[in-house]
């Protein structure tokens, strides 16, 4: 019932444009997006640098309906890349290939792909594919290995979600062929066919796949507000003569920004995700909805920030 109530609200533009004009409601909304320019997005950033941390531009958006919504989205990708060049803003970016058109065509998906990734390439930048929901798990990951990677290498990296069962067996893909990879847990509702379903599991296989990728892997990033896996992850890198220069952890724009200033005195390497667009409120309302304990999740650690400081 929750769910429905989060994919209504999703929809009603009366509610949206409220929303964008009520300056308590967009100053609450700010917390946890940056505005809906990339300008705007760019100024968040600024501070995040002079604190050593970088960052992960995200254009919002997803599942484009026309070859030229996904064209346009290209162009304002582009246009990410070029002005993080030229402000110099110790950013990448992140994007999904159902925002490319993966949904309308694979060879468009492609073909705009290459334009991207050959720009960050050009620029020494690098292009993070996120992952979606466990319907796209093979299909990105194929599209990712067979048809950007080889040609790309480590200017285009891959997300992997610990609550899916396949994903230690990706994480041995990934490994073989030295991908980047952002290890999360993930948002989206999934049956337990797929994925499991207690956090315990879930949890217990982020920390199997962690130290593999920690061992083997490419640059490992570590996406994660759980104070027990940093710790985890810590105590590991110790153990095992593990650089700090090795991986990164990666951690929400407005989420836990006490955790992320420590980790960075501590002389770890952090980076925020930064998501942005005119769509940030249907954004909002459809990760509720995928999982509405991320109310829990979003107050709870807001709460920890507080306590913290």
């Amino acid at each position: 019932m929750l769910r429905q109530a989060f994919l209504y609200l999703s929809n009603q533009q009366n509610i949206f444009r409220f929303v964008r004009n009520n300056r308590f409601a967009k100053r609450l909304a700010q917390r946890f997006v940056a505005g809906e320019t990339l300008e705007e997005a760019i100024r968040a950033v600024d501070p995040l640098n002079k604190k050593g941390i970088t960052a992960s531009l995200d254009l919002l958006g997803e599942s484009v309906h026309t070859e030229r919504e996904a064209q346009a989205a290209t162009r304002e990708i582009l246009t990410m890349l070029d002005r993080i060049n030229e402000r110099r803003v110790q950013a990448n970016v992140s994007l999904k290939l159902t925002q490319m058109g993966l949904d309308i065509s694979e060879e468009l998906c492609v073909a705009l792909m290459h334009d991207v990734v050959g720009r960050a390439r050009d620029l020494r930048t690098f292009i993070r594919i996120d992952m979606e929901d466990s319907t796209y798990t093979e299909r990105t990951l194929r599209l990712f290995e067979d048809r950007l990677h080889p040609s790309y290498g480590d200017h285009v990296g891959i997300v992997l979600q610990s609550y899916l069962y396949r994903t230690l067996a990706d994480v041995e893909r990934a490994i073989a062929i030295k991908a980047r990879v952002r290890l999360c847990k993930g948002a989206y509702k999934e049956p337990a066919t797929v994925a499991y379903p207690e956090k315990a599991d879930v949890d217990a296989n982020y920390v199997r796949c962690m130290h593999k990728l920690l061992s083997e892997g490419n640059y490992p990033a570590l996406a994660t507000h759980d104070d027990r896996i940093i710790k985890e992850a810590i105590r590991y890198v110790r153990a095992n003569g593990i650089g700090a220069d090795r991986f990164e952890f990666q951690m929400l724009y407005g989420v836990r920004r006490d955790l992320q200033d420590r980790l960075v005195r501590d002389g770890w390497r952090v980076r925020v995700y930064v998501p942005f667009g005119t769509q940030w409120y249907p954004y909002l309302m459809r990760r509720l909805a995928e999982r509405p304990s991320n109310i829990a999740f979003i107050t709870g650690n807001v709460i920890r920030e507080m306590i913290g400081r």
